[in-house]
């Protein structure tokens, strides 16, 4: 199959769709203050980030899972807290940032307007790691309207599984081949493609904040390649 078969874009939505990093480094910034506390609250962030992904990532592959991806932000951030002496955060503290600042994330500021331009020629999911409220919550605060709402946490097996991505299909009642996943990560993507899905890479450079992300370039393999939402727009003939 081909592009011009697509009838489905499946969106990963941590990192792709929102801004984890403001999000989480500003919530940090603002606790530590309270507290009299000067870290390096960006690089906590991003580590926040990695052990959350970490902890979520192929999931359900040798058990049922025990959580979701709100319980691996949880976990995460204790471990953080711990790490870097940070036990003058109380348990209110741990659940704002953990909770209440990851189901209120800003989306990028390039992908509102383009959505609905989107959901006029394809089918448009949220296909993600993140809980089921935590898309609700970010899509009531930023305005989004999803065609649908594909959790790993519903399908019991997480991404990189492939039986993620072929849970998604058969729920879409499609054949991998109809379906794009759109993400900034070579791993999504390259393990959507591993079953049969088209790929399209959207560059986000600052989705780590000044670190920048681990792996910013794009495999070549990938259908799409863009900098930008409006540029796939383009590049899908919208």
């Amino acid at each position: 199959m081909s592009l011009d078969d697509v009838k489905a874009l499946t969106f990963d939505t941590g990192g792709t769709i929102l801004d984890w990093h403001t999000g989480f480094s500003d919530a940090l910034a603002k606790t530590g203050a309270k507290h009299g506390l000067e870290k390096d609250w960006p690089a906590i962030a991003n580590e926040l980030r990695r052990r959350s992904l970490g902890l979520s990532v192929n999931m359900g592959k040798e058990a049922p899972p025990d959580h979701n991806h709100d319980g691996s932000h949880r976990m995460a951030l204790d471990a953080v807290i711990a790490e870097n002496g940070l036990d003058a955060f109380t348990e209110e503290d741990r659940h704002d940032i953990a909770y209440t600042t990851a189901h209120n994330l800003q989306v990028w500021p390039d992908f509102p307007a383009v959505l609905p331009r989107l959901r006029e020629k394809y089918i448009c999911a949220s296909f993600t790691i993140l809980s089921f409220k935590m898309i609700i919550d970010t899509a009531k605060k930023n305005g989004l309207n999803w065609d649908a709402v594909l959790s790993c946490e519903g399908i019991g097996k997480y991404k990189t599984l492939p039986e993620a991505y072929l849970t998604a299909a058969k729920w879409l009642q499609l054949e991998p081949g109809e379906i794009c996943m759109v993400a900034c990560h070579n791993f999504d993507l390259n393990a959507a493609k591993n079953v049969g899905f088209n790929t399209a890479f959207v560059r986000r450079p600052d989705e780590w904040g000044a670190a920048g992300p681990p792996d910013p370039d794009p495999n070549p393999h990938h259908d799409i390649i863009v900098d930008s939402f409006p540029d796939l727009a383009r590049q899908l003939g919208i």
